[in-house]
């Protein structure tokens, strides 16, 4: 059973998301224990590819009271944990396509570990996100009028 820690509300519609991977996350013990505690923040982060290995960058993590001196940077750049062969394939997509990688989801796993869910990205344009929020009002009035009616 997977546990969600946090979610990347605007990256849904910001973006288009084509596809997403599951990926670790090198952190320190201090930032560990924060993003248990829920205080981190995917709103603003991206994940870039430097040097043959993909590492998120905004990702906020608020420092952990109780670790004192030895307490984390809160916009430290953290490594994604991927096969090399993922690696190459998003690369690829990313120069060919003009795609992003995107953040969508913080959670912990069945093994009790924590873990980043990815997506490979399109920038949406202004009309497009126009559309979104139209079908988002019409859902929300739909649901409305339903509600009414089993009264």
């Amino acid at each position: 059973m997977t546990r969600l820690l946090g979610t990347n509300k605007k990256a849904y519609f910001n973006y288009e998301i084509l596809e997403s991977i599951e990926a670790g996350i090198s952190l320190l013990g201090s930032e560990v224990k924060a993003i248990r505690q829920g205080r981190m923040s995917l709103k603003d982060s991206y994940a870039e590819i430097k040097g043959g290995e993909v590492y998120l960058i905004n990702f906020h993590v608020s420092p952990y009271e109780a670790a004192n001196i030895f307490n984390h940077h809160p916009l430290r750049e953290k490594k994604l944990l991927l096969h090399r062969q993922e690696i190459k394939r998003l690369t690829g997509k990313i120069k060919e396509k003009g795609l992003t990688l995107v953040p969508t989801k913080v959670f912990i796993n069945e093994k009790g570990k924590i873990k980043v869910e990815i997506s490979l990205a399109r920038g949406k344009r202004a009309y497009q996100k126009k559309e979104t929020i139209r079908e988002r009002e019409r859902e929300k009035e739909l649901r409305a009028e339903l509600k009414r009616r089993l009264r």
